[in-house]
């Protein structure tokens, strides 16, 4: 259970930090900015345990940072997409990965990250899915 900022915290970092700042919350968001909407995927791409990975789903999901979406009713399968909210999550991203190669001297060999356009095809349109 993450804990939750007291009134005196109460500042918008956070506050954010409540709700996606543990480690792999945002790993799976990197994740999800290069295209993985899938659970199978998601494991074999961030090498998780699979009990973390649905908890993490699970809280993203409730903070409406990702919303789940079938793909297959037999057997049962959810991929999981970004919210509007999780889409405005790319410049933090952005900014943790200049931070890192700037003062971790972090060079990445293959990172799609900072590349990436603003407009997926499987993101979710939270006006139509609302309307649903």
């Amino acid at each position: 259970m993450r804990p939750r900022p007291s009134d005196r915290d109460a500042c918008p970092v956070a506050i954010s930090l409540a709700h996606v700042g543990d480690r792999w919350s945002m790993l799976i968001l990197r994740e999800c900015f290069m295209g993985t909407t899938r659970f199978d995927d998601f494991l074999r791409h961030l090498g998780i345990a699979p009990n973390i990975l649905t908890r993490r789903l699970s809280a993203l999901v409730k903070e409406g940072i990702l919303v789940r979406h079938p793909y297959s009713r037999h057997p049962p399968r959810d991929e999981y997409l970004l919210t509007d909210a999780g889409r405005d999550f790319r410049p933090v991203l952005r900014a943790l990965r200049r931070w890192g190669i700037k003062h971790r001297q972090i060079h990445p060999v293959a990172d799609a990250i900072g590349e990436l356009s603003n407009a997926r095809p499987h993101d979710v349109d939270q006006s139509k899915e609302q309307q649903a």
